[in-house]
């Protein structure tokens, strides 16, 4: 069973949230990230960088730089830019983009059912960056982000869900991405209800986005426990801000790879090396995977497609027969010596977002000498290595949709 709860959300005012609501700050090039900062008042972009133009700055990720964060933030609710919501809600939020519409459900999840494996993961944490995040936690009170996370369609949900939709939503705007954003308030208390008990019937919860985030909030549920013995079950640490997403729903692409060496090889001596492990045919123009084990490369002003011979991979590995496992395993590390994925600078990373042509783009520039492109993990190919509590390569997967920070926050202040 899923635990899950509505919660009164710190949310900009309707006539704000398109302002505010910004992509993790991250995401954006520094000269993006200033032009947003000095143009907009009020995007959540200065919660999360309360120190623009300001001469003394703090350490990052540090006491001092939380305080700061909290206090920006503390600010934009003074001023009533965010207000929280008088009811407990569940939030319907839809991302319409120009290929895919996504539909899920924010909720706080229970810590307990990270804890006991109803809710599995894909990827290995950091633990300093989890540490970071507590941290944040611990000094700022509150959490913007939701974790994707998501489960088997279901039809008591969908049509809650459906219900909502026929009406007019809480916010509706256009981001300069040309995402169309949709919230929706659930907060009839039949209908909390229905969706409550509807989760309770579903076991098997995964981590699409955010592995780091759901970590780091069991972690500081954790603290929390051991401060307060006494501690109740709806104690607003024992949750974190989710956005479930039904698994038809959600997008998974590519990531795909670019290396910048070829390890003292010609190419012509790369292209007989790769010959042994995969059949290789060149292709005119642009080309992209067509299933699984196959991949496409860009070389030398050419492209080629690459297929795995039988015997190179596991089939029945979970890990073993996954598309980014079997490049690694034939080419990055026996034959361009690239060991460690998360440390070695010669290899770099690409969401398949950006296609063949970003893959090129890459090459042609000389930022890299190959590209090599991957086909998508499927969504059983991700539940069947959680399921086995195995973990995926590095960037195995891109997961749509991305989420916005600062429309509907989890406050941990009661």
């Amino acid at each position: 069973m899923a635990k899950i709860i509505p919660f009164k959300a710190i949310r900009p005012t309707r006539d704000k949230a398109y302002l505010v609501s910004s992509m993790p700050a991250y995401i954006y090039p520094k000269h993006l990230l200033e032009a947003k900062l000095e143009s907009n008042p009020y995007t959540f972009l200065h919660v999360i960088n309360p120190e623009f133009r300001a001469d003394n700055k703090t350490q990052p990720n540090s006491v001092e730089r939380f305080e700061n964060v909290k206090e920006k933030f503390d600010e934009f609710c003074n001023n009533k830019i965010f207000l929280q919501d008088e009811k407990e809600s569940f939030y319907i939020y839809r991302q319409i983009t120009k290929t895919n519409t996504y539909i899920g459900l924010i909720t706080g999840i229970s810590v307990d059912d990270y804890l006991n494996g109803n809710i599995k993961i894909h990827e290995h944490t950091l633990t300093q960056r989890e540490e970071t995040f507590k941290l944040y936690l611990d000094v700022c009170q509150f959490n913007a982000e939701p974790v994707l996370l998501t489960y088997k369609d279901n039809p008591i949900v969908d049509a809650i869900i459906n219900k909502y939709m026929k009406t007019r939503s809480e916010y509706e705007f256009c981001t300069t991405h040309h995402i169309k954003q949709d919230l929706w308030l659930v907060n009839d208390s039949e209908d909390i209800k229905t969706l409550t008990d509807a989760f309770e019937n579903i076991n098997d919860i995964y981590v699409a986005d955010g592995h780091h985030r759901s970590a780091s909030s069991v972690l500081y549920a954790q603290s929390k426990r051991e401060e307060n013995p006494e501690h109740k079950p709806e104690d607003k640490f024992n949750y974190f801000l989710s956005y479930l997403i039904p698994e038809s729903k959600l997008n998974i692409i590519e990531y795909n790879r670019t290396v910048s060496s070829l390890n003292e090889l010609s190419i012509e001596d790369f292209l007989e090396k790769i010959k042994i492990q995969f059949e290789l045919e060149e292709k005119e123009t642009l080309y992209s995977p067509t299933h699984r084990h196959n991949f496409s490369m860009y070389i030398g002003g050419k492209w080629y497609s690459l297929t795995a011979k039988k015997g190179t991979y596991n089939e029945n590995d979970n890990v073993g027969n996954l598309d980014a496992r079997i490049l690694t395993q034939n080419i990055l590390t026996p034959i361009l010596d690239i060991v460690d994925l998360k440390t070695d600078n010669r290899i770099s990373f690409m969401e398949g977002t950006k296609g063949a042509e970003g893959l090129q783009q890459k090459v042609d520039s000389e930022e890299a000498i190959v590209a090599f492109g991957l086909y998508p993990v499927s969504i059983e190919q991700l539940k069947a290595v959680a399921d086995a509590n195995d973990i995926m390569p590095p960037k195995s997967t891109w997961i749509e949709p991305k989420m916005r920070s600062g429309l509907t926050i989890y406050s941990l202040e009661d």
